[in-house]
């Protein structure tokens, strides 16, 4: 196709001609200086290479976190005699960052790196299959165009930080987040090691016969017991799709349910997961691990909110068969839903009998901007008033679940991995499983 140097040649050339006429230029001079000028550009084609004499390579990882910039490398390899001027567009999802066209210079016989910076947004696998190349000679008047087959798959994950945060310190992730791990009672748990006495550490642990033999205080730890079974049951039904700073609520659960699933695993407890909507989407069955991480990981990464109420009952019913042996049930899901689902209070009476069940949400933050919001006129007080009114309302909701031993709680959509992990290891502490 042609470049905008040469229609600009034509569109000049013809206001120089039509000056000629003054001086009576022929036809013949005319229509002969519009020849050559054409086949000159013609011959533009000529230094230019050959499309089969392209190459094209995409280097790019297989799994990118969500909302994490990566690095995407396209190497352009010329295997002509002519260097070229070149733009192109990757053909990267529409959800990615797109910091297209690039540009750059090949020169005769080599290969050129592009390295361009990308971000996906919406977590699934996607497929790319192809790249779209434009070049033009050095003297630029024609332009070729090739579209390249080029395929490529890539799995956009949860945003793993929190998750790799806790496994590289644990205590330091929650301090961070203003939660500290609570101590278990003492003699509660499996013997762990002998280490040397520090201030603040129990008395009554001493061991005696190693602070004889080393004359050195020493001291027994314990941790909590091993091969629990830990059911995270997620929600993907429709209120979870509700925008919250950073993505939605489904976003910040699934961070949150990876980030416990990597604490009971590195304890050596068995997890399993379930998610569901108004039916069940995904069971992993339990197991212990961390390379049952990547299995719960493989299974969960593409889940979506679905535009349908959640089934409570349903999803209790099957958790009621499924899971035979005592464990946290721990549920991702909204609160304020789940408080008006009458039907599901039943099975959960039933499970309570042979399980621990605890459930996280996250916390609306509206509602309570809305109660400290000062009522300076009439709407403004009739708003502060209802959101008042339903924030009482959930209260004593959640207190009647909680007189049938199902606790519920809230927390900031930044703190709700530190939550659920610090509610987990409480429970683990206090040997209540």
């Amino acid at each position: 196709m042609p470049t905008k140097r040469l229609l600009l040649i034509f569109l000049i050339l013809p206001i120089i001609l039509l000056i000629g006429t003054v001086w009576e230029t022929s036809w013949g001079f005319i229509i002969t200086v519009n020849s050559v000028v054409f086949f000159v550009s013609l011959a533009d084609l000529f230094f230019s290479p050959n499309k089969n004499q392209l190459f094209f390579k995409r280097s790019l990882s297989d799994e990118m976190e969500r909302g994490i910039s990566y690095s995407v490398e396209l190497e352009v390899k010329n295997n002509s005699h002519h260097s070229f001027s070149f733009r192109l567009i990757d053909g990267i999802p529409q959800s990615f960052k797109r910091p297209f066209p690039l540009v750059g210079i090949a020169g005769k016989v080599s290969d050129t790196i592009l390295t361009y910076d990308t971000m996906p947004s919406v977590r699934g696998k996607y497929e790319m299959k192809q790249l779209f190349f434009r070049y033009r000679s050095f003297i630029g008047l024609w332009e070729k165009q090739t579209t390249v087959e080029l395929a490529d798959s890539v799995k956009v994950i949860p945003d793993l930080s929190e998750t790799k945060q806790y496994l590289e310190n644990a205590q330091q992730f929650l301090l961070f987040e203003g939660v500290k791990i609570r101590k278990q009672r003492s003699g509660v748990g499996d013997f762990s090691k002998i280490r040397s006495y520090v201030v603040g550490d129990d008395p009554r642990k001493i061991n005696w016969r190693q602070t004889a033999k080393l004359q050195e205080v020493m001291t027994n730890e314990y941790e909590p017991e091993h091969g629990k079974y830990i059911t995270i049951l997620i929600d993907c039904g429709r209120m979870m799709g509700a925008e919250l700073t950073k993505g939605n609520r489904l976003e910040k659960t699934l961070e949150a349910a990876l980030t416990v699933t990597a604490a009971a695993l590195q304890k050596g407890d068995y997890v399993s997961v379930l998610a569901f909507s108004n039916e069940i989407k995904v069971y992993v069955p339990p197991a212990k691990g961390m390379s049952h991480l990547q299995t719960i990981l493989q299974a969960i990464y593409h889940l979506q909110v679905d535009a349908a109420e959640s089934n409570y009952s349903a999803v209790l019913q099957y958790l009621e068969m499924v899971q035979k042996k005592r464990s946290l049930l721990l549920l991702f899901s909204d609160v304020r839903t789940f408080l008006y689902e009458e039907s599901a209070l039943n099975y959960l009476k039933r499970l309570r009998q042979r399980h621990l069940f605890l459930m996280i949400g996250v916390e609306d933050i509206s509602v309570l901007k809305r109660v400290k919001k000062e009522p300076i006129d009439i709407p403004a007080a009739m708003l502060k008033s209802i959101a008042m009114q339903q924030i009482l309302i959930k209260k004593r909701e959640k207190i009647k679940w909680e007189k049938q031993g199902l606790q519920m709680i809230e927390a900031r959509e930044e703190k709700l991995a530190a939550a659920a992990v610090s509610y987990y290891i409480d429970i683990m502490n206090q040997n209540l499983l």
